[in-house]
């Protein structure tokens, strides 16, 4: 990879985690609490679980595209497609439920801030394991390279 990568700091880092699981943890209350029949409670549910996973392969799959990493253009696909279906799907299950609408913008916002802190979250994890690998490798190199005698030739 030929670009720069800095380390996430620690305040950006905590804010990632904070805005995922507020907003699932927030997501997930108000759906226990909500006067919905059992399905439409699995519905949403669902949709919060494929909103997650489909936005985290979203995030991998354009970061491997700039990092080089050969990406089919089919699953590049899939993975914007599935991000907007289900975007999709929960407005137009909360546009057809019987909820107020304080509730349903509760549920988009909750749902939008948990997809934005999985991004978050999953990219600080990337970043931090690409600095710890090039850094151990660098580390290695360096210690290599200082333990062979400066006059003597290599193999």
């Amino acid at each position: 990879m030929n670009q720069y990568i800095n380390k996430p700091t620690p305040a950006f880092v905590a804010a990632s985690w904070v805005a995922l699981l507020a907003g699932a943890a927030t997501y997930c209350i108000g759906l226990f609490n909500a006067n919905l029949l059992l399905n439409e409670k699995g519905y949403y549910l669902i949709l919060i679980l494929y909103g997650l996973f489909s936005s985290v392969s979203l995030q991998k799959i354009i970061r491997d595209k700039l990092e080089g990493v050969h990406v089919t253009h089919i699953y590049y696909g899939l993975c914007w497609a599935s991000v907007a279906i289900c975007i999709a799907l929960l407005a137009i299950g909360l546009f057809n439920a019987n909820l107020a609408l304080s509730e349903k913008g509760f549920y988009i916002m909750a749902f939008l801030l948990s997809l934005f802190g999985a991004v978050a979250v999953q990219k600080n994890i990337r970043d931090m394991e690409y600095l710890r690998q090039h850094n151990s490798s660098d580390h290695l190199e360096l210690k290599n390279n200082k333990s062979l005698p400066e006059n003597e030739p290599l193999d």
